[in-house]
């Protein structure tokens, strides 16, 4: 299905609101979420990336750019601790800003349909978690992930073939790196990049990306993508990361994401968005501190 845009352009007056915004702010910056503001070691925003947000709020808009859906029960509150202009959810299909969705774009139903026909059987999981209720097909493959990671697995399992009645922007796969390319070999029109842990990835359609939400927010925004910077760590962040104006990758990135990136920064759990804040010039090193 083509990507639609949300409610109809902004008035003069909604505009007129952004432009004298715009007058107060020097640029973009986006972060990805998972082990970019958020470490998995303790499921907590390190006290130096908050700091870092709040000096930052006030020059620049702060945007979230991640593959989750914000929405859903495992982002519960990480919105309001976070507190974005806007938000690049699940990689690009759903974009919001100023309380309203600017662009959406949803797969085709029959595309959902061969991908869940195409996992069924095999050693992995592919499905989407909607608010509190996960639609996965091999829903085992989910509960063992859990339980290695988290020591338990509290998932609402309900039918995955219930998907092709509900809109479905992007899905989650769970298993190992062979599995993800089978499903790339077999299916050209999507990409399964692999998140940092390299035990499950986003599907994506290959003719969306974070990149696009950014393009999109710079144009709502009347921003200059030269006037971006792009936080990441997974390689679902590449194209965000090449395409502003400054890319940043954590150093507990892949090799792959460090290569592309302008600048190579500390991981997550050494304080890595504040050094680079420092480091590219972004705000001064409080004196105090």
């Amino acid at each position: 299905m083509e990507g639609r845009k949300g409610p109809d352009s902004t008035d003069y007056t909604e505009q007129k609101d952004i432009n004298m915004k715009n007058q107060l702010k020097k640029g973009i910056v986006s972060f990805d979420v998972d082990m970019t503001l958020l470490n998995h070691q303790d499921w907590k925003i390190p006290i130096s990336a908050m700091k870092a947000l709040e000096r930052l709020r006030t020059q620049y808009y702060i945007v979230i750019a991640t593959g989750r859906d914000m929405d859903a029960k495992f982002s519960v509150g990480l919105t309001e601790l976070i507190g974005p202009d806007a938000m690049i959810q699940l990689n690009g299909t759903k974009i919001t800003a100023d309380g309203r969705i600017l662009y959406e774009h949803l797969m085709d139903q029959e595309l959902v349909r061969e991908l869940l026909q195409f996992t069924e059987g095999k050693s992995f999981a592919m499905g989407v978690t909607v608010g509190s209720e996960d639609y996965f097909m091999n829903a085992e493959y989910v509960t063992r992930h859990d339980m290695i990671r988290w020591g338990q697995s509290d998932r609402s399992f309900q039918d995955p073939w219930k998907l092709l009645e509900m809109p479905v922007r992007t899905m989650a796969y769970i298993g190992k790196e062979p599995g993800a390319k089978l499903v790339e070999e077999a299916f050209p029109q999507v990409k399964l990049p692999m998140f940092s842990s390299r035990e499950g990835a986003d599907v994506i359609e290959r003719k969306v990306s974070k990149a696009d939400g950014l393009a999109r927010l710079c144009e709502y925004w009347e921003m200059p993508v030269s006037q971006t910077i792009a936080f990441g760590d997974s390689m679902n962040d590449y194209e965000i990361i090449k395409m502003a104006g400054t890319g940043v990758a954590m150093g507990n990135s892949p090799e792959d994401l460090k290569k592309i990136a302008d600048y190579v920064t500390a991981p997550i759990g050494e304080d890595g968005i504040w050094k680079a804040c420092i480091h590219l010039g972004l705000f001064h090193e409080d004196p105090a501190q």
